[in-house]
């Protein structure tokens, strides 16, 4: 991959730019973004952050300009930033068209939602706001942190199954299929996804959810629909008869560091394996 800004007015630039020329009004837009500048200890840069932006706490002073993936342009031209860091996946397509027409530099930072990638997203901000240097010692101490987890999770020899519940919506569980970041987090912990039948998250019957008979529940923590008593999913109808529901097996974890794929990876991954087997834990 080259390194190089966009020909003439065009201001998206590419994601593998050694530096942009101002980063001194920064907006992030995907939590893990805000949380590897602050891990990388540039956080003075930051004027701005969108929801998902939550950690570390002190990052929730910063302006919020609304969702990754519902942002307005006003919003987020608003705050007068010098350069944005985007997540993949952000928008919707009329506010960053906005955003280019605006000439605000953005850079597109991919969300490969694995090991590498998360690798990746550190080395990229490392590279936009000039300090490489730190950001391969971060790298380092995140790399290892998720290598002893895999190691763990090879050690495994009886797999559990693993049902991750996104949300409850009039009674109704929408759950995890494959190509999802729980997916992979559930593959990274040593456990089995109980839904390979399709790809994404999916409103599934009480009786289908029986039949797949997880030995787990997963959940984030939150509010609105993401929030749910433990004892309320448990005692759902399509919960209540499995082998989750019998041992009362069931974890919630904030989004984030479940599912952000930032420096806390290892450490939420990891969680999760001891939660699923408990004589794994030091």
């Amino acid at each position: 991959m080259t390194s190089a800004l966009a020909a003439g007015n065009e201001p998206v630039i590419s994601a593998t730019v050694e530096t942009l020329k101002d980063t001194s009004r920064l907006l992030t837009v995907g939590g893990s973004l805000t949380e590897i500048v602050y891990a990388l200890g540039e956080e003075g840069r930051l004027i701005g952050r969108d929801t998902t932006g939550t950690y570390p706490p002190s990052a929730e002073k910063l302006t919020d300009v609304g969702y990754m993936r519902q942002l307005s342009p006003e919003g987020v031209l608003s705050i007068n930033p010098s350069a944005i860091l985007m997540l993949e996946g952000s928008g919707p397509p009329e506010t960053i068209e906005v955003l280019k027409k605006a000439s605000v530099p953005v850079v597109m930072v991919p969300d490969s939602m694995n090991h590498e990638g998360v690798l990746e997203k550190i080395r990229i901000v490392g590279k936009v706001l000039g300090v490489s240097e730190k950001a391969e010692a971060l790298v380092a101490s995140v790399d290892e942190d998720i290598k002893k987890t895999e190691e763990l999770a090879q050690s495994i020899k009886e797999p559990k199954r693993v049902l991750f519940i996104l949300s409850v919506q009039n009674g109704r569980l929408q759950a995890s299929g494959t190509g999802t970041a729980a997916d992979n987090v559930i593959k990274m912990a040593g456990g089995i996804n109980v839904i390979d039948s399709f790809a994404g998250y999916k409103q599934m019957t009480d009786e289908a959810i029986d039949k797949l008979a997880p030995d787990l529940i997963l959940m984030m923590t939150g509010s609105g629909d993401h929030m749910a008593r433990a004892a309320d999913i448990l005692s759902h109808p399509a919960i209540v008869s499995t082998p989750a529901a019998k041992t009362k097996s069931i974890v919630q974890m904030d989004g984030l560091y479940l599912l952000g794929f930032g420096p806390r990876t290892g450490k939420a991954v990891r969680e999760l394996t001891e939660a699923l087997y408990p004589e794994k834990k030091n």
